[in-house]
């Protein structure tokens, strides 16, 4: 079976890259939905809410970081064996959302770019490229929580959130409760400027990076996706995603897509 799985996933994988080699220009208004989907709700996690990002998964990798004390910082054995599940967990969040939704079959530009859902100006909200990004952003982080449970438990942390000062280069960690609690009170504001980076690798303080991942599922697949550059008036608008990334946590962070891999 296990054999069986493997070789459709390669099959799979050599059909995806010959799809996508040939596909246009994505479209500027589609920038943001061709990625994974995940970008829109961390601009706004109020409408995070109803997608139910992995919360359990991160409350799970949180509460293993705080008994880690014996971790020792990776060497080049370890980082590659991460390096390894990343890609691993990334070819088969896409299989397995695309067998779900398209008997295995990735989906074509025309289906990435259907639109879902408009506001009540008819401007689209939700592609069927966000919707499947996101569930394959679910799919990947579960398969990271599976893998690193074993492999590296307490020396990971899943969507933590923090906030980082530019100016006082103060880099602090916001827990999922006060999270959620402001939500729930309206008060979203306040997560303006902070940050969710997918896995960070650490040795049981998430706030001594190791090495950062972003999962990125480009719809069609094969295409890599750019650091999102944050907008005018952002506390970040001179940076993209992953340089400030990098100068919070201290650490090299990379994007992982399928077929791409890590990048």
């Amino acid at each position: 079976m296990r054999f069986r799985l493997a070789a459709l996933l390669s099959c799979w994988l050599l059909l995806c890259g010959c799809q996508s080699a040939g596909g246009g220009q994505t479209r500027r208004e589609y920038k943001q939905a061709m990625d994974s989907g995940m970008s829109a709700c961390r601009q706004n996690p109020a409408y995070c809410a109803e997608v139910a990002v992995s919360a359990g998964l991160r409350t799970t990798a949180s509460a293993g970081a705080s008994v880690a004390g014996a971790l020792q910082v990776m060497d080049a054995v370890a980082k590659a064996r991460v390096r390894e599940i990343m890609e691993t967990c990334a070819n088969e969040a896409e299989f397995d959302v695309n067998l779900q939704h398209f008997g295995g079959q990735p989906p074509t530009k025309e289906q990435c770019e259907e639109v879902l859902k408009r506001d009540a100006a008819g401007n689209p909200v939700l592609t069927r490229a966000m919707k499947l990004g996101q569930e394959k952003h679910v799919a990947a982080l579960r398969c990271v929580q599976l893998r690193l449970s074993v492999e590296r438990p307490g020396g990971f942390s899943l969507e933590q959130r923090y906030r980082y000062d530019l100016e006082t280069k103060v880099l602090e960690l916001i827990s999922k409760a006060a999270e959620l609690e402001l939500i729930r009170t309206g008060k979203t504001a306040r997560l303006k400027g902070t940050l969710v980076p997918d896995v960070v690798i650490h040795s049981g303080n998430p706030l001594r990076a190791e090495v950062g991942y972003d999962f990125k599922f480009s719809c069609p697949v094969g295409k890599s996706s750019p650091w999102h550059d944050y907008p005018r008036g952002h506390p970040y608008r001179d940076y993209n995603q992953g340089r400030i990334y990098e100068l919070s946590l201290q650490a090299p962070v990379f994007r992982v897509s399928p077929i791409l891999g890590v990048y």
